[in-house]
C-alpha cells in the first residue's frame, strides 16, 4: 500500500470519528426535540376543587390549577403544547421556556403570564370536582402526560406511576388518594358546576 493510500484511509477515518462527535455533541435542544419528552415534563399536581365555593370569581377560577413540572436539566419549549380535560377544553401554551428542575402553574382563571405561572383566561371552571383526566400533549399531539381522579383514574395513572416510580405517592409524599378525596367535599359544587357546563 502506497503512502498516500495509507494517508487518505486515516483522513477517511479521521472524518467518520468527527463525524460522530459532533452528533453527539448536537445542543441538548435538538437532542430533545428527539427524543421521549415524557420522561422530562410530567404533570406533577393538579388542584381540580378550587378552595370554599366554586362561583366565577376570578379568585376562584384560579384556585383550580395544573402544575407542569419539568424534572430534566434542560430546558423545554413548550410553546405548542396543550393541556386539555376529558371534554375536550384546550390551552395552548404560547411562547413559555420551561428551565431544567422547575414548575409553570396553569391556572384557569385570567392574569399576567410569567415564567412561573400562566392563565388560560377561562369565565369558568373546566376541571371536574369528582371525575376528569387532564392530559398534556407535545406540539407533535403524542401524549407526554396524564393525570385523572374519580371515574376517570385508571390505567394512564398506573401506567405512569410504573414508569416514573412514583407510586401513589404525589412530590410532597402525601397520598394521591387523599387528593381525591378532596372531591367529595364538594361534591354538591361539583354537580351544580357541572350541570352549569354541559
Amino acid at each position: 500500500m502506497s503512502a498516500s493510500s495509507a494517508a487518505r484511509r486515516l483522513t477517511a477515518v479521521a472524518l467518520v470519528t468527527g463525524s460522530v462527535v459532533a452528533a453527539a455533541a448536537l445542543p441538548a435542544s435538538a437532542v430533545q426535540d428527539r427524543g421521549p419528552d415524557r420522561q422530562q415534563v410530567v404533570i406533577s399536581d393538579v388542584q381540580y376543587n378550587a378552595p370554599g365555593p366554586d362561583t366565577r370569581s376570578n379568585r376562584s377560577l384560579n384556585g383550580e390549577w395544573v402544575n407542569i413540572t419539568n424534572r430534566s436539566r434542560q430546558s423545554v419549549d413548550l410553546r405548542g403544547w396543550t393541556l386539555r380535560n376529558s371534554e375536550g377544553d384546550r390551552y395552548t401554551f404560547r411562547h413559555l421556556r420551561l428551565n431544567g428542575r422547575s414548575t409553570v402553574k396553569v391556572h384557569t382563571g385570567a392574569g399576567r403570564d410569567t415564567r412561573h405561572d400562566v392563565y388560560q383566561d377561562r369565565r369558568q371552571h373546566i376541571w371536574d370536582n369528582r371525575s376528569d383526566r387532564a392530559t398534556l400533549s407535545n406540539r407533535r399531539g403524542s401524549v407526554v402526560d396524564t393525570e385523572s381522579w374519580g371515574r376517570f383514574r385508571g390505567n394512564d395513572r398506573d401506567d405512569r406511576d410504573d414508569r416514573d416510580g412514583r407510586g401513589d405517592r404525589d412530590g410532597r409524599g402525601n397520598d394521591r388518594n387523599d387528593r381525591n378525596d378532596r372531591g367529595d367535599r364538594g361534591n354538591d359544587r361539583g354537580n351544580d358546576r357541572g350541570n352549569q357546563q354541559r
